[in-house]
């Protein structure tokens, strides 16, 4: 309900007492009319609190990245911390316009385009993959809603790793791509068990294809971009372009970013190659629960979560609400898009640093926004004597990896530096053996093993100290 009709129905109240009643109830009517109006506007947003995290956030180097909370439709709030471009000579920082590559959330789009060719006729959620790729194996028992579901066994292909460059940079067709994923071995049976898988995604790209006889592209233009209105929200077909407002991806480095190498969105696909902004993908789900893409029948068979799935969406709890949508994450670039339907409120965040999980921060989002109990995180490090921080400086070296890694100590920091780096990075303690890069790496030591192990989220490796 917009705000002039509220005003209106508390003015209205007012009127329907005759003058006597009125001065006689003075004090009552005063008082219920300032309830009724403010009730009708709801609980405002404490926006300097969100203010305090996003500055913190900011001033300790913990995240660069855009926020837009918008209810029924409109902006409530919006922040942008960080760049979107640094270099030597320049920072460009980020704007309500910077445009964000969002991963996963590209799902959504297609699962969406799906359900509307199935609304259309064109398609079956029950039919069997072999209508469109039967040289894909198991195609006879897959159905499309076994690879919405994530229940497909289609698993997830990867090109084979080359020594000399970062294959994921490179372009590849969709030719190519098709025949990776024909080529590889199912994880399982279909509709036995349910394993997240982009390759999943990507054939349901090469499905809406066959099915239109159009570009996966054009059919997004036409049937989302297009038909509600989004300007800043494309499949991204090459790689970044600042000058188009795209921004790069970096990954903190203590007190500097590191620029990381991009994937090239061939790889990506109708599984996570969408570039967007908070503002438009708030505008996207927005227009998905309005009943502007999918009939309402359509989203409601998307909502239905089994296994911490729907189709093509999730559900995710903040401050004790349930709240649908999706995540994305690609190099270091993430988004989250949640949306509740009971107050048509959307968080839309995307980052091109993750470096405090981008989780943590929808929590605090959210705590501030409902007003639940939340203190914004101080970020200090914790204090390790410099004696113990002697015992970690030194060469770590492994015979299962031809790098070493070389620890030293300068105050009461100690810093690692990674081979063909020029420079060592600092490490944040987080207790008396455990430090961190956040968001990138955990390195733990053990002095009385001569040990030091280093964590990512793709695994761990442990070194020995050189004598």
């Amino acid at each position: 309900m917009k705000k002039h009709y509220k005003t209106f129905y508390c003015s209205l109240f007012l009127n329907v007492l005759s003058p006597t009643e009125r001065m006689k109830k003075l004090f009552i009517v005063f008082f219920l009319m300032l309830s009724l109006c403010r009730a009708g506007y709801g609980q405002p947003i404490d926006k300097a609190k969100l203010d305090q995290f996003f500055d913190r956030l900011n001033d300790k180097n913990k995240a660069m990245g855009s926020l837009v909370i918008a209810k029924n439709g409109e902006i409530q709030y919006e922040r942008f911390i960080g760049y979107g471009m640094i270099n030597v000579n320049d920072k460009k920082l980020l704007t309500e316009k910077s445009r964000f590559r969002i991963g996963s959330i590209t799902k959504m789009f297609t699962a969406a385009i799906i359900m509307q060719l199935v609304e259309e006729g064109k398609l079956k959620l029950n039919e069997n993959l072999d209508r469109f790729l039967p040289q894909m194996p198991n195609a006879h028992k897959i159905t499309i809603l076994h690879i919405l579901r994530h229940r497909s066994g289609i698993p997830n292909v990867k090109r084979v790793q080359n020594e000399q460059e970062n294959v994921n940079t490179l372009p590849i067709t969709k030719e190519e791509m098709l025949a990776l994923i024909v080529g590889a071995t199912p994880d399982f049976e279909p509709d036995t068990r349910h394993s997240y898988s982009n390759s999943a995604y990507l054939v349901l790209g090469f499905v809406i294809e066959k099915i239109t006889g159009k570009s996966y592209e054009e059919v997004l233009n036409e049937r989302i971009i297009s038909k509600i209105g989004l300007k800043d929200t494309y499949l991204a077909t090459g790689n970044i372009d600042v000058t188009k407002n795209e921004v790069l991806s970096y990954m903190n480095l203590g007190n500097a970013w590191k620029q990381l190498p991009e994937t090239h969105p061939s790889m990506l696909f109708s599984a996570g190659a969408i570039v967007s902004t908070p503002a438009e993908m708030a505008k996207f789900i927005q227009a998905l629960f309005d009943g502007k893409i999918v009939s309402k029948s359509s989203l409601e068979q998307m909502m239905v979560i089994k296994e911490g799935d729907g189709l093509g969406m999730e559900p995710f709890t903040f401050a004790g609400r349930t709240f649908y949508g999706h995540t994305g994450g690609v190099d270091n670039y993430g988004s989250w898009l949640a949306y509740l339907p009971e107050e048509q409120l959307v968080f839309s965040y995307t980052t091109n640093a993750k470096v405090y999980p981008v989780g943590k921060i929808l929590d605090g989002i959210a705590d501030i926004y409902f007003n639940k109990p939340f203190t914004i995180p101080t970020f200090e490090s914790f204090a390790v004597s410099t004696e113990i921080l002697d015992k970690y400086v030194g060469v770590y070296a492994s015979i299962e990896a031809p790098v070493k890694f070389t620890i030293t100590r300068k105050g009461e920091e100690i810093f690692f530096k990674p081979p063909g780096e020029s420079a060592p990075v600092a490490l944040e303690a987080i207790s008396e053996n455990r430090f961190q890069i956040e968001g990138a790496i955990v390195v733990e030591f053990d002095s009385t093993k001569k040990q030091m192990t280093i964590k990512r989220r793709n695994g761990e490796r442990t070194f020995i100290k050189e004598d």
